[in-house]
């Protein structure tokens, strides 16, 4: 499922294959992907006009025009890939905008479980993202703290709620939990001060991390790298790891470290 990192590299497959490009053609292949708008309308609104850049909040792309705004949300499966107008479109290739004589760029997803929205003014973007907390990657570090401690739920679930902070999975709250070295299952309420502040650290840190690579990366000094082998093992004490469902989510956890 694409987190954060995915939704900033997939804000440079933007930047570099459609930033300052004149939209010529808008082909939707599948109108299951688009949330509130039709074909037509869409066309409307951005064949001719410019992309004048993209930003990120959580997993949330807003592809700018200097009018309306495209808001992309990439649910399980969801992509950007850029191309050419006469490459052949992939099976899952949902909506093309070809962008001056010679790019097109793609949304693909597989499961089209979200898509895209047209905002047609910046109050029609405030309300699309009127649920979604502040992004982990800007988040300070008493907002955070502070919002741990009015909740009553399990962290990982905490973690993974985009109202409380945007742009965490399930892959990145598992890694933060164990290098914070704190049980997926404790109730964030009930947590240390010390407990919070290493949260914070290892959050920031874990997205420094992985951020430059667009993924979360699975590298052997990684939760990450271990969760889905055969049998999984963990890479700082050796222990088998466990799997769990919390929030309707696997979680995979070391039951010494955490």
């Amino acid at each position: 499922m694409p987190e954060l990192p995915d939704v900033e590299g997939f804000r440079h497959v933007f930047v570099d294959c459609a930033k300052g490009r004149v939209i010529r053609h808008v082909d939707v292949r599948d109108a299951g992907v688009l949330h509130g708008v039709g074909e037509r309308r869409l066309r409307e609104a951005l064949e001719g006009r410019r992309f004048t850049g993209a930003e990120r909040h959580g997993k949330w792309l807003l592809a700018r025009t200097g009018g309306p705004t495209v808001a992309l949300h990439f649910g399980m499966t969801g992509l950007l890939v850029c191309a050419r107008p006469d490459e052949e479109a992939a099976p899952h290739d949902r909506v093309l905008f070809t962008v001056g004589a010679d790019r097109q760029l793609r949304y693909r997803d597989q499961r089209k479980l979200q898509g895209l929205w047209l905002a047609e003014d910046e109050s029609a973007v405030e309300r699309l993202l009127a649920r979604q907390g502040p992004d982990a990657l800007a988040m300070e570090r008493e907002p955070f703290e502070a919002a741990l401690r009015a909740r009553r739920g399990t962290i990982k679930t905490v973690l993974t709620d985009q109202s409380v902070v945007a742009g965490l999975g399930n892959l990145l709250a598992d890694e933060i939990l164990w290098r914070a070295r704190v049980r997926p299952g404790a109730h964030a309420n009930d947590l240390t001060e010390d407990d919070r502040r290493r949260l914070y650290t290892q959050m920031r840190s874990t997205l420094r991390s992985a951020v430059p690579t667009g993924r979360v990366p699975p590298r052997d000094s990684w939760l990450t790298g271990h969760r889905d082998t055969p049998s999984p093992h963990c890479p700082r004490c050796g222990e088998p790891l466990r799997r769990s469902r919390l929030g309707g989510r696997t979680t995979v956890w070391c039951a010494k470290c955490q």
